[in-house]
């Protein structure tokens, strides 16, 4: 599963705030109920255009990984929580939300992951899905 969310309208002085940032990280894949493998990192970085500026911020998990860049100069902040596994994404994103006091949001929630037993599951639901798009594809032709 991944949860992708654009937000605007936050607070700027949120949207500076490394230790703010990195405790969210630190606290908020196991409110996800997932696993968290690494501290996390959270950067700075001053661009040529003062609009590209921001922090970046990412932890990662067994389940593989959150992302977090803001561009305050933008009024724009990107969240990326990408799991193998399902997770509630309306709390996720309801504590996305709250970490910048974001005013607007569009989100995309997308199914990924391996959720097959075995790997032949795996090719044969594969197969399926590219014998889909195929026959797809010609119905559009």
């Amino acid at each position: 599963m991944h949860l992708i969310i654009d937000g605007t309208g936050g607070d700027v002085g949120m949207m500076w705030d490394k230790e703010r940032l990195r405790g969210f990280l630190d606290e908020y894949p196991a409110r996800l109920g997932m696993t968290k493998i690494t501290v996390p990192e959270v950067l700075e970085y001053h661009g040529p255009d003062g609009k590209d500026s921001g922090i970046s911020g990412f932890v990662i998990i067994a389940e593989s990984h959150i992302s977090v860049h803001t561009f305050p100069g933008r009024d724009y902040v990107n969240i990326d929580v990408f799991s193998c596994k399902s997770f509630d994404h309306e709390a996720a994103l309801a504590e996305a939300k709250a970490l910048f006091d974001l005013k607007g949001i569009k989100f995309w929630v997308l199914d990924r992951g391996l959720e097959w037993c075995d790997a032949g599951q795996g090719r044969t639901a594969t197969r399926r899905q590219r014998d889909a798009l195929r026959v797809a594809a010609s119905v559009q032709s």
